[in-house]
Order: structure tokens, then sequence, then C-alpha cells
């Protein structure tokens, strides 16, 4: 991303007339200001479109005549009970809404008497699913992850011939999608343990998390009209948290010969809030370098602007929170090592002719790095349950138990800009279901 893309929203002087948007350490600053859709006390019978910003939401519902100037089709876009009608407009719209908003928001604004009627305490409101995607692919952009589970299961080939050349995917299940804090029941399933001949039915014994991130996409495309991954980020609405929850035991019964299925489909967590394209201009770097010898990307993965700014440095954190243990941190890594960008998951899922509608959601695959402290699962952390993970109250773990929470963070920072967050994403264990 070149500097010239970035404007006056990305100032990191700016200031708000929300106190709480100057903290140092808020996730939330004037130049962040993602999007999510809240009710407030369960007083809303639907959601309510917002803002977030320092610890309040902007209800654009209840500004959506002030900025009719500034918005087409604002009254429209702005009180539906979900993003998707948004998502659904040319990436000039978000941009003008953006500034109309920062300078609702900035300080000195002379419209701060119209918004403060607006403002609802984050402490006040219940935060529901931005959008329902009619899509959700789970893509396997890390190689460093990819290589880490392969080599559980293939240790002389842990990567599979196709690997550098395709975006790996799969289709998961958009309807077990659910916000930030809902429960994660354990799933039942058949599963082949250790030293049987046949599986047996019940409940995951090898429960698992994955670090990633989700991409909401935006725009549409033509049934049969491939995207070009020079247009990619037209169709790229913003960023959130998302924990493909794994049952790793009923995923390695079931996985062969078509690929992830009731291991996978039973869970899948997003955080609430979408942080804008826009707001991750400043952040974005270059493609992550491919070692010599690698083939390069196919013609219609291959653009240089992409290549020169196509990665995200977002650092993502996951954390455990066990009964009478410290939280521990569990790995942290940036995905700006993905060896796959955001652009050519687009460009080639659409390589065939297979459209995007807004509100599609895409996960990027467990984000793992360099080393022991930056792995985003525990089957690479404990390397498939042979080497648990020691807790802070003499307690271990191979495999996540009922009443934990796993907890994932993240945050950009970059030199001469404000750092911006991404709030949390969490799930509780709750126990199987008696079938």
């Amino acid at each position: 991303m070149t500097d010239s893309q970035i404007d006056e929203t990305h100032a990191p002087d700016r200031r708000s007339w929300i106190a709480s948007a100057n903290d140092t350490h808020t996730e939330f600053p004037i130049q962040n200001l993602p999007f999510g859709v809240f009710r407030q006390a369960r007083s809303d019978r639907a959601g309510r479109i917002g803002v977030a910003i320092g610890d309040r939401i902007v209800d654009l519902a209840g500004l959506a005549s002030h900025l009719g100037n500034d918005i087409e089709d604002a009254a429209t876009l702005l009180t539906a009970p979900s993003l998707a009608p948004l998502m659904g407009r040319a990436p000039r719209l978000w941009q003008a809404l953006r500034r109309a908003l920062v300078r609702l928001l900035e300080a000195g604004s002379r419209d701060q008497g119209t918004v403060e009627p607006h403002l609802v305490a984050m402490a006040d409101a219940e935060m529901l699913l931005p959008a329902r995607p009619g899509g959700f692919i789970d893509f396997f952009a890390s190689i460093q992850h990819a290589t880490n589970a392969g080599s559980l299961f293939r240790p002389t080939a842990p990567l599979l011939p196709n690997y550098k050349y395709v975006p790996i995917g799969y289709n998961g299940r958009a309807s077990t999608i659910r916000v930030d804090g809902t429960g994660v029941r354990r799933p039942n399933g058949q599963r082949l343990r250790p030293g049987e001949e046949s599986p047996t039915f019940g409940p995951s014994l090898r429960l698992d998390y994955e670090m990633e991130l989700g991409i909401f996409l935006g725009g549409a495309s033509t049934v049969g009209e491939p995207v070009a991954i020079a247009d990619a980020w037209q169709h790229i609405f913003g960023v959130c948290l998302l924990n493909d929850w794994s049952a790793r035991d009923i995923q390695a019964w079931e996985y062969q010969p078509l690929g992830p299925f009731l291991g996978k489909s039973f869970a899948t967590t997003i955080s609430p809030w979408i942080v804008t394209a826009e707001a991750l201009k400043p952040f974005r770097v270059a493609a992550s370098a491919r070692p010599s010898g690698d083939p390069a990307p196919l013609p219609h993965l291959l653009d240089p602007a992409d290549q020169a700014g196509g990665g995200i440095d977002i650092q993502v954190s996951a954390w455990l929170h066990a009964a009478g243990a410290a939280p521990a941190r569990l790995g942290s890594a940036s995905a700006a090592g993905l060896y796959w960008t955001p652009a050519q998951m687009v460009a080639h899922q659409t390589s065939n002719g297979c459209n995007l509608e807004a509100g599609d959601l895409y996960g990027t695959g467990t984000i793992s790095g360099d080393g022991a402290q930056a792995l985003g699962s525990l089957l690479e952390i404990t390397r498939g349950g042979a080497s648990p993970l020691a807790l802070s109250n003499g307690d271990s773990r191979t495999f996540l138990r009922d009443g934990d929470e796993l907890v994932l963070t993240a945050r950009c920072e970059r030199q001469g800009f404000a750092p911006i967050g991404f709030g949390a994403c969490r799930g509780t264990i709750l126990p199987a279901l008696d079938i």
C-alpha cells in the first residue's frame, strides 16, 4: 500500500471529542471506526448498525437522516439490521461514510450536539452478527501452519504438491457462525481412537481452536465472470477475528477423501467489529516473500501492486483462560507472513466463474509464524497431543477441556500512525450433549 492512498482520516494526531477515543490504550481511536451490529439491553428486537469509538458506539441508524447529504441511500443502508446492504455498495461510498464520520467525531466538530444523543455505552450493548454470510470459505494460507500440521501426518512430505500453486480452501458451514461470547458446544461425532480398529460415536476428545482472521467481502460479482486480482480489493469490506473450532479426532477420521465436514461445521466464532479496509491501509505491507526455488504465482494470481502491498500486518494472539490458572498466551503471529494474500484468495475463488455476494466471509486459515511462541493451534503447540502444555496451576492441556475459554485478540501498529485493535473473539467450551 503506497502512502499516497493514505488520507486525512489516518492522521495520527487527529483527536475526538469522545475522551475515551484518545486513550493511548484504546483499540478504537478515531482512526479505526470499525462497524458492527448491536442492540441495547435487549430493548431492540432487531439489530442496529453502529461504529465503535473509544468505549462508545455511535448508533448510525439514529444518525441516518443527518448523514443523508453525504451518503447516497443512507436512510436505507444505515437503518438495516445487517451490514450486508452497506457491504453491497461500492468502495467510494464506504470511503465517503468514513470521512463523514470522522468529521462528526473529531475534536472541535460543530456536530457534537447532534451525535451525543446517539451514543451508546459499549457496556450497555449486546453485539450481534454483523452480517449473516451466505457463503463461508476457510483457506489454508499460512505455510508455517500447513507445514507444522502436515509434518504430524506426513513427516517426510508435510506439504502436498499443490500448496505452493493454489490457495487451498474448503466451503465451510455459514449457519453455525456465531459472534463473540457465544458458548461452543463440544461436538459429538465418529472418531477412531488409538488402538481401536473401528470408530465409535461420542464427544470429541481432541477439541482445538484455530487463530485466524475473517475477511468480509463487499460488492457483488456476476456468475461466470472472474474477479481480476487487480480488482480484488474493491470487494474487501473489512477484517475481523475468526476462530474456526476444530474437532481433530472427528476431522482425522472423516476428512479423506473429500475434506473437512463435521469436524469443522459445528461452530465458527467471529469478533463483532469489522475493521474496514480503509482503516487498514496504513498497515498494508508487501506480500510475504517466497523462498528461493518456490514457483511464482500463476498469472491469475500475480499482480505487481498486490505483491508490493497486498499483505496486512495484523498481529493476532490467542489466550487460554482455564479455571484456577493465570491466563496463558498460547501464541502470537502476524498475518503479514501468510503465503497467500486476500486478493489472491478472491481471484482464485472466482477464477472458475464462481460469484461473490455481499457479506460472504473468508477465513485465512490458522495463522502461525516461525518459532514455538508463534503457533496458532493446540495441534501444533502440543504436537498432536504428544507434548502437553503446562499451565500456571500445575495443570496441563493437550486439547481444550469443558469450561475453558479461548480468546483471540489482535492489533495493528506502525511507526507514525495510531495503533488500532479488533476487540475480542471469545468462546467457552460447553459439555457435549448426551446422545
